[in-house]
C-alpha cells in the first residue's frame, strides 16, 4: 500500500510542480485533453480509488485528520464529476479553467505541500 501512497504523492507534487512553473501553459494542456478525450468517467473512478486508499491507510500515517479529509474530498471531488450532468460538469470545469495565474500556482503549492506531507507521513523522507 505504501507504493500506491507515493504514487499519489508523485502526482500530487508533478502536478503542483507544473501549476508552480508554468500555470498557464498547464492549464492550456488540461484545456486541451478535456476537449480531446470525453472519458471523465475513467479519470473520476481514480479519483475515488486514489480517495479510498488514503482513507484506508489514514489510521497508519501521521497527520491523520488531514489524510480523511483528502481523502473525503477526493471521494466527493470523483462522485461529483461521475455522477452530475453534463451541463453541471462543464460549468464546474469552465470555472475551475478560467481562474487567474496566482490562483493555479497557490493549488500548486498546496499540492507540493500535501505531497511532500504525505512521504514524511509515510516515512519516505
Amino acid at each position: 500500500m505504501s507504493y500506491l501512497l507515493m504514487a499519489i504523492a508523485g502526482l500530487w507534487m508533478a502536478d503542483g510542480l507544473a501549476l508552480l512553473v508554468a500555470p498557464v501553459w498547464t492549464v492550456a494542456l488540461v484545456r486541451q485533453a478535456l476537449a480531446a478525450s470525453q472519458s471523465h468517467a475513467t479519470w473520476s473512478g481514480v479519483t475515488m480509488a486514489a480517495g479510498l486508499v488514503l482513507l484506508l491507510e489514514a489510521s497508519e500515517l501521521s497527520y491523520q485528520g488531514l489524510w480523511v479529509v483528502a481523502g473525503l474530498a477526493m471521494l466527493a471531488k470523483g462522485g461529483f464529476f461521475l455522477l452530475s450532468g453534463d451541463d453541471t460538469r462543464h460549468a464546474v470545469l469552465r470555472w475551475c479553467l478560467s481562474r487567474d495565474a496566482v490562483d493555479y500556482r497557490f493549488l500548486g503549492l498546496g499540492l507540493c505541500t500535501l505531497s511532500l506531507l504525505l512521504i514524511h507521513a509515510s516515512g519516505w523522507l
